[in-house]
């Protein structure tokens, strides 16, 4: 049975657009990849990185992670209000919520600092999601 991961990103999706590029580049047809974005913009440029479906908005997201094997995302769309207000309290409340196992970038544009965790480009957290974190999530899933 395909696996489904949810890759969820707001803002203009570059970070989602990527991660979704590099894994079905790894990955094909195997995994069924889920472009959630907090606006349209950010679903549409996940579609046009290869995801095989796409939907936006805090009903989309709060539904749709509930049957997911896995989601992944920037840190900051478990924080309410993140990305200028675009996650919803119930955005980050269901995705924080679920059973799923999530994969998270230490990337933000808030004014948090994550003490503790090395910066690192996004090429590289992304190898690293691509290479070594998916394989732990498909092989116990």
């Amino acid at each position: 049975m395909q696996k489904k991961i949810c890759v969820i990103d707001g803002q203009g999706g570059g970070i989602g657009a990527t991660l979704i590029k590099y894994l079905k580049e790894a990955y094909g047809e195997s995994i069924e990849l889920i472009g959630l974005g907090t606006n349209a913009i950010a679903t549409a440029q996940m579609l046009k990185s290869g995801a095989n479906r796409g939907a936006s908005g805090e009903n989309a997201i709060c539904r749709t992670v509930t049957d997911a094997d896995c989601i992944i995302g920037p840190i900051s769309v478990t924080w309410p209000n993140a990305m200028l207000g675009e996650v919803t309290p119930k955005m980050s409340e269901a995705i924080m919520s679920c059973g799923d196992v999530k994969i998270l970038l230490p990337l933000t544009q808030e004014k948090v600092v994550i003490v503790g965790v090395v910066r690192e480009p996004l090429p590289h957290m992304v190898q690293s999601v691509v290479e070594e974190k998916i394989k732990e999530v498909l092989k116990n899933v």
